[in-house]
């Protein structure tokens, strides 16, 4: 009987190193995913300014123009297309638009250097690193289920889009910075709810290629946390051109 126990127990031990290990492993998969797309995100953001600075009749196209709306809102074309579409594609189809929606977003966020010195966008990027990776870390490592705090953040993260939508119409800086503080305490709490969330869909555990695509989504879910903080920051302690 003692030795029955002492086999089961040394299964058991040896079950939970494997999950330990291939969550490890799938861990590091998501946050590989973000912070590649994260750098093609700056790489074409910063070339893509040079670009147009050094071409005025290209930036009165991309600024002056309605391509502006279209460089805009193409991210989200591809946020959608992510979501809703990623059960039809396989895991290298995800991943290749994965890295198509970096692409876009880089295209979408050029402007930043033109309203932002580039001291100052350097400085909140390594404040949001910063900040991201401490409450990551407490999300993976955390025994508390963070599921109510993401309800109430959902309905915060409404709350900033609709304010927004406002005030693109009345233009109010008193209304832009109360938006940038909430948004900055509701990103900081999505980035450990989705680690969280992340974590436990490996613990879910499908096929491979499924797993595939459930990373992919992790490293977007990821990456648009990590993305809106950094905007959030910057409007709050970026320096203007």
């Amino acid at each position: 009987m003692a030795e029955f126990e002492r086999q089961t127990f040394n299964s058991r031990s040896a079950n939970a190193a494997m999950i330990d290990e291939g969550l490890r492993s799938y861990m590091l998969k998501v946050y590989n995913y973000m912070s590649i797309g994260l750098g093609i995100t700056g790489v074409v953001a910063f070339f893509f300014n040079q670009y147009v600075m050094a071409n005025p009749a290209v930036a009165e196209l991309v600024y002056g123009s309605p391509l502006k709306w279209v460089i805009a809102l193409a991210p989200l074309a591809f946020i959608l297309v992510l979501s809703f579409g990623i059960n039809k594609m396989s895991a290298a189809t995800a991943q290749l638009t994965f890295w198509a929606f970096s692409t876009v977003m880089g295209l979408s966020l050029a402007s930043i250097f033109l309203l932002y010195t580039g001291t100052s966008i350097a400085r909140v990027f390594f404040i949001t690193a910063a900040t991201f990776g401490a409450m990551s870390l407490y999300g993976y490592t955390t025994k508390r289920d963070l599921t109510g705090m993401g309800s109430f953040l959902f309905m915060g993260l409404i709350g900033i889009i609709i304010a927004s939508i406002v005030n693109m119409f009345i233009g109010s800086s008193a209304l832009e910075f109360g938006i940038s503080v909430i948004g900055v305490l509701v990103f900081v709490g999505l980035t450990a709810y989705d680690t969280q969330k992340i974590k436990e869909e490996y613990l879910e555990s499908d096929g491979a290629e499924i797993m595939g695509k459930k990373a992919i989504m992790g490293a977007l879910r990821l990456y648009l946390d990590f993305i809106n903080l950094f905007l959030m920051l910057l409007r709050l302690f970026g320096n203007r051109n």
